[in-house]
C-alpha cells in the first residue's frame, strides 16, 4: 500500500498504552513516530515516556533497564535518569552529566489510558485529552460505568485522519454497519483544536422507534483521540485512539464503557454489559476493515450533503501537521550579495 500523502508525524495527544499494562516499577518498550521509546512507572506511580537510548553509550533502556524509585537505571553502566530525561547519577563519578538529556514527552493518564504529547518541534501541549467518563458536563463519573472493554490492532496501514473523518460520514452507517438508520448531524464545530460533532438517530420508516431518544456526542482532541458519549439505545462511552508507528502504519486502540444499572457495583462486566460492549467493538471492527485498505482522495468526490462536514474537518486538520519542509526552505531564503541566496538555519 502506498504511503499516505499526509504527514505521519502530526502534533497532538496519542495513546501509547492502557494503564494496566504498566505496573509499578515496570518498563515497556514501544515504537511510535518512527522512534524507539520506553514507558516506565515510578515507585510513586507516575508514568514517564521517553526516548529509549541512554545518552552515555546508547544502550536501550527497555532491555535490562530497571526502575529505582523515581529513576530509570541503564543496564550498561548504571547511569540514572529522571522523568525529565536528565542524568542524576553516574555511580562511579562524583557528579552527573548535566549536559546530556534523553528526550522525554509530556504525558497524561486518565480513563485507564496513557497518552503522550507529540510535537516534532518540541512544543508544549495546548489542548487537553478529553475525559470520556467525566467530561461531558452531565455529572457522570467512572463509577457510573463498567471497566473498559478494549480492542488493539497493531501496525495497520491507515492514517489517523481517516478515523476522524468517519465522525462526519453519516452515509456509511447503512452500508458498513448494516443498521436501519442514518444519523442526523446536528452540530459541526471545528473552531478550536478540540472539535465537536453531535448527531441524533433518525430511524427509517420500517423501524418502530417512537419512544427512542438516541444520539451521540463526539469530542475530537486533535487527530489522535476521539471520545464519544452515546445514549438512548445503549448508554456507552468510547475512546478511539490512533497513533502513528512509522511512515505508513498506525496502532489503533478502542475502549468502550457500558453504563451500569442502578445499584450494580460489579468490578467485572456482567453478561448483559459484555454483550453490549462486544457489539460496539464489532461495529468498530467493521470500520477498521475499511480504513486499513483506504486510499486518501484529495479532492474527494463529495455529494452536497457531505460537503460541509468533510471540508470543515479537513481544513481543521491542517493545523496539526508540521510545516512542509520545502516551504520552510523557500521562505527562509534571503537575497545575499550580488543576488546570491543565503539560507538561515
Amino acid at each position: 500500500m502506498a504511503k499516505p500523502p499526509l504527514s505521519m508525524k502530526p502534533t497532538g495527544w496519542f495513546q501509547v498504552a492502557w494503564s494496566a499494562e504498566i505496573g509499578i516499577g515496570e518498563v515497556r518498550c514501544m515504537k511510535y513516530f518512527d522512534t524507539e521509546m520506553i514507558a516506565w512507572r515510578s515507585a510513586a506511580g507516575a508514568i514517564t515516556v521517553m526516548d529509549a537510548y541512554c545518552e552515555h553509550l546508547g544502550a536501550h533502556l527497555g532491555h535490562g533497564g530497571h526502575v529505582d524509585g523515581d529513576r530509570i537505571v541503564c543496564p550498561f553502566h548504571g547511569w540514572e535518569w529522571n522523568s525529565e530525561g536528565r542524568n542524576v547519577c553516574i555511580p562511579y563519578e562524583r557528579r552527573p552529566n548535566r549536559g546530556r538529556r534523553i528526550r522525554s514527552y509530556p504525558v497524561a493518564e486518565l480513563n485507564e489510558s496513557i497518552f503522550l504529547w507529540h510535537d516534532v518541534d518540541g512544543g508544549a501541549p495546548y489542548f487537553d485529552v478529553p475525559d470520556v467518563l467525566a467530561g461531558f458536563d452531565d455529572d457522570s463519573t467512572a463509577a457510573d460505568y463498567y471497566p473498559a472493554a478494549t480492542l488493539l490492532r497493531h501496525g495497520l496501514e491507515l492514517h489517523p485522519q481517516y478515523v476522524m473523518e468517519n465522525g462526519v460520514d453519516f452515509a456509511h452507517f447503512a452500508f458498513v454497519h448494516k443498521v436501519p438508520f442514518m444519523p442526523d448531524i446536528t452540530r459541526h464545530d471545528f473552531t478550536l483544536p478540540t472539535s465537536y460533532v453531535d448527531f441524533t438517530i433518525a430511524f427509517d420508516e420500517n423501524t418502530r422507534a417512537e419512544d427512542v431518544n438516541s444520539g451521540v456526542r463526539a469530542v475530537n482532541a486533535g487527530l489522535g483521540v476521539a471520545a464519544t458519549k452515546s445514549w438512548g439505545m445503549v448508554d456507552n462511552r468510547t475512546l478511539t485512539a490512533v497513533t502513528p508507528v512509522d511512515d505508513s502504519t498506525s496502532d489503533v486502540r478502542f475502549s468502550v464503557w457500558i453504563g451500569r444499572r442502578p445499584g450494580d457495583t460489579s468490578t467485572e462486566l456482567p453478561t448483559r454489559a459484555k454483550f453490549l460492549a462486544d457489539a460496539v467493538i464489532e461495529q468498530f471492527t467493521a470500520d477498521i476493515r475499511i480504513w486499513s485498505h483506504q486510499r486518501y482522495c484529495d479532492p474527494p468526490a463529495l455529494t452536497q450533503g457531505e460537503y460541509d462536514g468533510f471540508t470543515q474537518l479537513r481544513e481543521w486538520a491542517k493545523q496539526f501537521y508540521p510545516e512542509d519542509r520545502a516551504a520552510i526552505e523557500t521562505t527562509s531564503r534571503r537575497p545575499g550579495p550580488l543576488g546570491s541566496e543565503r539560507t538561515h538555519t
